[in-house]
């Protein structure tokens, strides 16, 4: 019996207790947050970029479409009615936010551009009011 005793005791004196390391728990779980966030953004990307490949078309047509609408009435707003571009912008509808208008007098034209994707110009002429620039395809 002395020699299960001393065996035992023997064991309790070489492992380790949660008390007597107190941060062998704390430091696994600093490096596992910076992980698990890398991995979040990863698989949001990875997600955007499949729903960005998958939808691409339809996207560019979309923004295609919405340059050549805003180009053609901030045209329309600037060299017919008269009016400044920065006032023209205001008459943009919900969901034309992302749209940029351009000015440019000598050539009495205005360019509407959706960011990375589309942009479209509409030139003032005298007759026709304003016409779309051909698109190339």
């Amino acid at each position: 019996m002395g020699a299960a005793i001393r065996t035992r005791d023997a064991r309790l004196a070489t492992t380790e207790t949660p008390s007597a390391t107190p941060h062998v728990h704390e430091k696994p779980s600093r490096r596992l947050w910076p992980r698990i966030l890398l991995v979040a953004v990863l698989v949001l990307l990875s997600v955007g970029a499949i729903g960005w490949f998958a939808n691409r078309a339809a996207i560019h047509g979309y923004a295609v479409t919405g340059a050549s609408y805003a180009a053609r009435v901030a045209c329309s707003c600037r060299y017919v009615g008269g009016r400044s571009i920065g006032d023209c912008a205001k008459d943009k509808i919900a969901g034309m936010e992302l749209v940029r208008l351009s000015d440019d007098p000598e050539t009495k034209s205005v360019t509407a551009t959706f960011p990375l994707v589309a942009s479209q110009t509409a030139t003032y002429r005298e007759g026709y009011g304003c016409v779309l620039e051909k698109w190339a395809d």
